[in-house]
């Protein structure tokens, strides 16, 4: 990683983990961009050096996409007014206006359905939840490249899943054709350091609860969630922050039913107004 000083391999894991797997002893630049992943939402005034969104998407279209479909786009944005009006769209992020470069990741199948329809060839998979999902992953791979690129350029990146509050309007704001559908924004530029200075990697839950060998071991959860609320709860106090509670009623909490969910749960109505038909 350019311009930082590097780490050894078990400082990164704790960082990530409070207390770090036993892993493969190994460390090169790749791995140490993505152990340091954090998110950023306080950027400089300085530009982006010409061509960045170019570099990055050269990395989104490096990843692997189902049966070499494509099924994605991005749209780059940089106009003032038009961040300004997708940070209120997305709930008033103020990081969507002070980012330099704001990239909009869009689940594509407009592009198949217009081949389609030009060439008068059968195209109705297109309309089963299936390929919406397909073009979903395929986005979500290559923004995940992208924010590595980006971030092995020493570049900050948030991913912003609060573009799907309003999708309807987003859709028209981007001049979305049919069939396309705007999944999540990023934000990317240069982090301000003194912003940032205390924004550090955030712990994520111990590997026994995401690693399952062989079949899924449904009672891993009940260790692993009381080791890793110990965590949060340290980590929180570092930082200040003051949560609703342990890291399980926090989460439980975003999931408490509609009223929670900023507008997303209308989301099949409005994927149905933008043209999908997921039979």
């Amino acid at each position: 990683m350019t311009n930082q000083a590097k780490k050894d391999l078990a400082t990164l894991l704790t960082a990530r983990y409070g207390q770090g797997p036993e892993v493969l002893d190994v460390l090169n630049p790749t791995l140490e961009t993505l152990f340091q992943h954090k998110s950023v939402r306080s950027f400089t005034d300085k530009p982006l050096a010409p061509n960045t969104a170019e570099l990055l998407v050269a990395a989104a279209q490096s990843a692997s996409t189902s049966s070499n479909l494509q099924t994605w786009s991005v749209v780059a944005v940089e106009d003032q007014g038009r961040k300004d009006r997708m940070a209120a769209m997305a709930g008033n992020q103020k990081w969507i206006s002070a980012c330099p470069l704001f990239l909009v990741w869009v689940a594509d199948l407009a592009r198949l359905k217009e081949l389609g329809e030009e060439h008068q060839l059968a195209h109705e998979s297109l309309n089963y939840l299936e390929m919406l999902m397909m073009a979903t992953i395929d986005a979500s791979l290559a923004a995940q490249n992208a924010a590595t690129a980006a971030e092995s350029l020493d570049l900050g990146i948030v991913y912003i899943g609060g573009i799907r509050n309003k999708p309807l309007e987003v859709a028209k704001e981007l001049g979305l054709p049919p069939m396309s559908f705007a999944t999540f924004g990023m934000c990317v530029g240069n982090i301000d350091p003194e912003a940032t200075a205390k924004n550090v990697v955030k712990p994520r839950l111990p590997q026994r609860a995401v690693l399952h060998k062989e079949h899924y071991d449904v009672q891993a959860k009940d260790e692993t969630v009381v080791a890793y609320n110990a965590t949060m709860e340290k980590f929180y106090a570092e930082q200040g922050m003051k949560p609703l509670g342990p890291w399980h009623i926090q989460s439980l909490n975003r999931v408490r039913g509609p009223d929670a969910m900023a507008g997303r749960d209308l989301l099949v109505d409005a994927l149905k107004q933008l043209g999908f038909d997921m039979k």
